[in-house]
């Protein structure tokens, strides 16, 4: 594994990711409350104490290019856009003048065909239903980074060593970012 993936970052204590996770979900209700307008949220998937370095930026940047082409093709408005890059990992935000069902259904097809796509992770928000889920689109939940179990399953019995992860993570990276 490169030396990067694991230097050049700062550990992150569960304590704080917590306390993260909470500014996160402060931020985005009060989005939903200035634009009334459905709330998109993206994070990385990024497992183990390490949130940010310079792999998961390129991978912030690209979902963010990805994301800001589906809106312009499918021509959503865009109220506001922001991103944070923190210790704790990179988050995106965007108001979008688009109903949240479409706006889901279209990043789970992002989420599910893009290269990088598994390494992202765009929660959906309505003004009057709250956070809409994969589920309410007849789609399971997401599977595994290593094998075709579901993520929770596998995260909840660490099934796959953080290693193992982190070294999928990291080719996967280098693949899609390195010229052939």
């Amino acid at each position: 594994m490169r030396e990067s993936m694991m230097t050049k970052a700062v550990s992150i204590s569960l304590e704080t990711l917590l306390a993260a996770k909470e500014r996160r979900a402060s931020r985005q209700q009060e989005w939903l409350v200035r634009h009334g307008a459905t709330l998109v949220s993206l994070t990385l998937v990024t497992p183990g104490p390490i949130k940010d370095n310079d792999d998961y930026r390129q991978v912030m940047a690209e979902a963010i290019k990805a994301f800001a082409s589906l809106c312009q093709t499918r021509g959503w408005t865009v109220l506001e856009q922001q991103t944070f890059w923190l210790a704790t990992g990179a988050e995106g935000l965007w108001a979008i003048t688009k109903d949240a069902l479409s706006v889901k259904a279209a990043t789970i097809a992002l989420e599910d065909n893009h290269e990088l796509g598994r390494l992202w992770d765009f929660d959906i928000f309505s003004p009057e239903e709250g956070s809409i889920g994969r589920t309410m689109l007849a789609h399971s939940g997401r599977t595994c980074l290593l094998c075709d179990q579901m993520a929770h399953a596998c995260s909840r019995s660490r099934r796959h060593s953080l290693p193992e992860l982190l070294e999928h993570i990291e080719e996967k990276v280098h693949a899609y970012f390195t010229p052939a």
